[in-house]
């Protein structure tokens, strides 16, 4: 990659991303005051967000109320309460949403998880919470593992410095231990079988891997999972050729999630004039299995995220970007899926990234506010429903619903603002305003 490219893919994350002046917001005493994006916005810690319909896990608040506390949602409810101190957000009729948390996404804005750099790490969390994410697991590739180890550091660094943009909740490896067959836009030169004392050594690097994914049937792939599942990380399925009896297999051992749904598995298989099931087929017949959908539009036609949804309902579906680097760039550019020392070249085309023989999608470059539109306007499915498989239902799956997913008493303040288009008006992460439209 020659160095002016560099630049330019660097430039133009640069460029889509909006650094806020600050917002207007009323105080409850009275007047106007302006504060800055990405602070708290009240000496009392108090924020007092009103004249919006709050999404809840139970129903919609028509002109409802929401109070802040030092980041922690205090109440939520219908009544216009007076809060002394408090500074005051007018939602102005807009949807006020639970945040979106986003299980798999390698970067955005120009810059990858896997560059090597803290500002790659912030400059990527900022573009994706310009767009409604507030909490997000950056996800490595199937790569070099001085590279991943590297990287595990720049993310704890880049983890205290994160104060403007979507908040890090854990790192999510994807690969290498996956089938050579359904390897996508994987680097085949990294693919190979599990290797316990591989993963065991990177395990012990960092605490903060919290997910990790494998090709079941692979030789060692059902140690692998439990090896996992002891030690407190999600296992997942992905880029696999199991079938039926693996999936099965897999998920009593640990494994209830599968990575992008129909991306990088099988379906129905033929072996000797006989069928098998493959992955997505088991994905739908275990009830209790998990599944991400990059709901693009893209990756899956319209009739295809109307089936998942239909099959595996809110509750068991995550919404992921998979986006790349290239999140927020135009159609025609190239860019790079990986490191821009050992990424692989691809180009965005028709609005999705691909490899540059078009033979395989190569990451997506939607961001959340894309998916939960998608899956309104492309689904079918109800605005409250798309919400939940960007929220809570996440949560769920990764184990932290106790703080995040919701709107109710007690959960961080992690908030989005947007339209009828779910076009993001305001994101708020812990009760921190880190991105204002009109600012």
């Amino acid at each position: 990659m020659s160095e002016n490219r560099r630049e330019f893919i660097q430039k133009l994350g640069m460029a889509s991303i909006v650094a806020g002046s600050g917002l207007y917001a009323t105080n409850s005493m009275g007047g106007e005051k302006k504060v800055s994006q990405g602070t708290v916005m009240s000496n009392t810690g108090k924020v007092k967000l009103y004249n919006g319909n709050i999404i809840t896990p139970y129903r919609t608040i028509a002109n409802g109320t929401i109070v802040i506390e030092d980041g922690i949602i205090k109440q939520v409810g219908s009544a216009n309460v007076e809060v002394p101190g408090a500074l005051e957000i007018d939602a102005k009729g807009l949807t006020i949403s639970p945040g979106f948390i986003d299980l798999h996404v390698h970067g955005g804005g120009g810059h990858s998880f896997l560059d090597g750099s803290v500002n790659a790490f912030l400059k990527a969390a900022e573009l994706h919470a310009m767009h409604g994410t507030t909490s997000m697991y950056p996800t490595a590739l199937s790569g070099d593992k001085e590279e991943l180890y590297k990287n595990l550091g720049v993310y704890e660094r880049a983890n205290k410095e994160n104060t403007m943009g979507a908040q890090f909740l854990g790192v999510f490896l994807e690969g290498p231990y996956y089938s050579m067959e359904q390897k996508g836009a994987q680097n085949p030169k990294y693919i190979r079988n599990a290797d316990p004392e591989e993963y065991k050594e990177i395990l012990s690097r960092s605490p903060m891997i919290k997910r990790w994914d494998s090709a079941p049937e692979r030789e060692g792939g059902i140690e692998f999972i439990r090896y996992l599942k002891s030690k407190g990380v999600l296992p997942s399925m992905g880029h696999t050729s199991a079938v039926y009896e693996d999936v099965l297999q897999a998920f009593e051992n640990g494994c209830t999630l599968a990575t992008h749904l129909y991306s990088g598995m099988t379906g129905v298989i033929r072996k000797h004039s006989f069928r098998f099931a493959g992955g997505v087929e088991s994905a739908f017949l275990i009830d209790e299995m998990n599944v991400e959908v990059i709901a693009d539009g893209k990756h899956l036609p319209p009739s295809l995220l109307k089936l998942i949804y239909r099959t595996k309902g809110p509750d068991r579906i995550a919404l992921v970007t998979d986006s790349i680097r290239a999140a927020g760039m135009p159609d025609g550019e190239e860019s790079i899926l990986g490191s821009l020392e050992n990424g692989i070249k691809v180009i965005v085309e028709d609005g999705v990234a691909k490899l540059p023989d078009r033979t395989s999608f190569a990451g997506s470059v939607a961001t959340t506010d894309r998916l939960v539109r998608n899956m309104v306007n492309l689904a079918g499915a109800p605005l409250c429903d798309a919400v939940r498989m960007a929220s809570i239902t996440p949560a769920n799956i990764m184990g932290v619903s106790d703080t995040k997913g919701s709107l109710v008493p007690g959960k961080d303040a992690d908030i989005v603002i947007f339209n009828d288009n779910v076009e993001i008006a305001k994101t708020i992460v812990k009760g921190r305003v880190v991105y204002d439209k009109e600012k």
